[in-house]
């Protein structure tokens, strides 16, 4: 049973003692003018507890890259089969989705700084644990498995508690520009992370990956040290994190329209859209005159490289207040993308249409991020945000095999199309069908 007391929050290191998303209105600022206008909206860094919180993520995006990248190399180097690196990827994704639900649930019921704390530092441990074995040539699968489901559990319970702090932190209005400051690092961390592991493992080896990952997580948990309180709002009650409180999240869920759409979205944009299953297929058969090593490290850095351009410049687009109109609109563009992809023979050409889908999918993430924030109240909004990881963990897997199994019958660039067109009709019909997500605005 944990217990949930009101605690004042330092002013000078938020943007208010209680709910930010409810205390301010948006639009309080003068329109920005000029290039300005085309710029990531950088007001949320003005506040010093989210600055804090948001410089944590850099360290993390890049640092947890590392560790991604050496943990599959090491299994293969070990045992010389891709099937155990897949065995190791479901060993995490398990504990992930368990925990994030759970995590969730307590993030709701305690002080979010205190449990994100606690499960940074287990982070870090496990970090440092992986250092450990690889550097005395331990050489076990069985210990790097159990080790990165614990890293993957501990990850689970953070994550929730890390995005829904985000309201507590900013004002409505400026939760997309939140939103869109932290994916962005995110997606940077995607593409620099692999590449600076590539450049070190030469130099420094692969154990020492791991502790440079444990070392730089220690800033992370300083940066989180010196944030507000972050207790639940509302009177002191006792409160539990089972399973009742985990089925009221999706009862939650299923009573608020906006909030069902928002996953709703996603799912249909990630498990019909996402394509990646196919790369290396197209890669050696389509593009194959490019080289197939070239041609697959271009299809997976197009998104995330599309990403990064759509947070760099997500001025244009972050001080929307039709919030589901921009969910809408995004992942309709998503999926014209993909179906553009599909369509190409040209590498270059489908590359592009793959960073369109990028910006597309950033936007969608950015949006779907803030209803969340701003829809729900803060006693459900770590629920909500356990949902929403698990979902975005969850969907781009149950595409791997969807779109595995249509290549397989139709050929890959059908089957990237026929999913791209899929997304178009599926969102369109939800959003006639279901009008909350489109009039929904802050």
């Amino acid at each position: 049973m944990y217990r949930a007391t009101r605690t004042s929050v330092d002013t000078s290191e938020s943007s208010s003692t209680t709910d930010a998303g409810k205390d301010e209105k948006p639009g309080g600022d003068p329109p920005a003018r000029g290039w300005r206008r085309w710029a990531m909206d950088t007001r949320p860094l003005r506040i010093p507890a989210y600055r804090r919180l948001w410089s944590s993520t850099i360290v993390t995006a890049v640092g947890s890259q590392l560790t991604a990248v050496a943990v599959p190399k090491q299994i293969y180097d070990i045992t010389q089969s891709s099937a155990w690196v897949g065995y190791a990827s479901l060993a995490g994704l398990v504990p992930m989705v368990v925990f994030a639900l759970w995590g969730g649930a307590v993030a709701d019921t305690v002080d979010r700084r205190k449990l994100l704390l606690v499960t940074n530092i287990g982070i870090a441990v496990t970090s440092l644990l992986f250092w450990v074995q690889a550097v005395t040539g331990l050489d076990s699968v069985p210990v790097l498995m159990v080790l990165l489901a614990a890293q993957q559990a501990f990850f689970g319970l953070n994550q929730p508690a890390r995005s829904a702090s985000i309201a507590r932190l900013v004002p409505a209005g400026e939760l997309p520009a939140a939103n869109a400051l932290g994916t962005t690092v995110m997606q940077i961390g995607a593409v620099a992370g692999p590449l600076l592991a590539g450049v070190l493992i030469p130099v420094i080896g692969l154990p020492e990956l791991y502790l440079v990952d444990a070392v730089a997580l220690t800033f992370t948990v300083w940066a989180v040290f010196r944030l507000p309180a972050l207790p639940p709002l509302g009177e002191t009650v006792a409160r539990r994190a089972g399973v009742r409180e985990i089925a009221a999240g999706f009862r939650y869920i299923a009573g608020h329209k906006v909030l069902l759409l928002s996953f709703l979205a996603d799912i249909v944009a990630m498990v019909f859209g996402m394509p990646r299953a196919l790369f290396p297929e197209l890669a050696a058969q389509t593009y194959g005159s490019w080289g197939p090593g070239f041609a697959l490290g271009l299809l997976f850095a197009a998104i995330p490289v599309g990403a990064v351009l759509g947070g760099l410049f997500s001025g244009v687009f972050s001080r929307a207040r039709r919030h589901g109109l921009m969910v809408i609109g995004s992942v309709v563009g998503w999926g014209l993308a993909v179906v553009g992809f599909g369509l190409s023979g040209n590498l270059w050409v489908a590359a592009a249409f793959l960073a369109a889908g990028g910006v597309a999918d950033m936007v969608s993430m950015v949006f779907r991020g803030a209803i969340l924030l701003s829809a729900a109240t803060d006693e459900m909004r770590g629920r909500m945000q356990g949902v929403f990881t698990v979902v975005v963990a969850g969907g781009p897997r149950l595409a791997d095999v969807l779109h595995g199994t249509a290549g397989s019958l139709f050929g890959p660039r059908a089957a990237v199309a026929g999913g791209g067109a899929l997304v178009v009709v599926v969102m369109l019909a939800l959003a006639a069908a279901m009008p909350a997500l489109r009039r929904y605005r802050i």
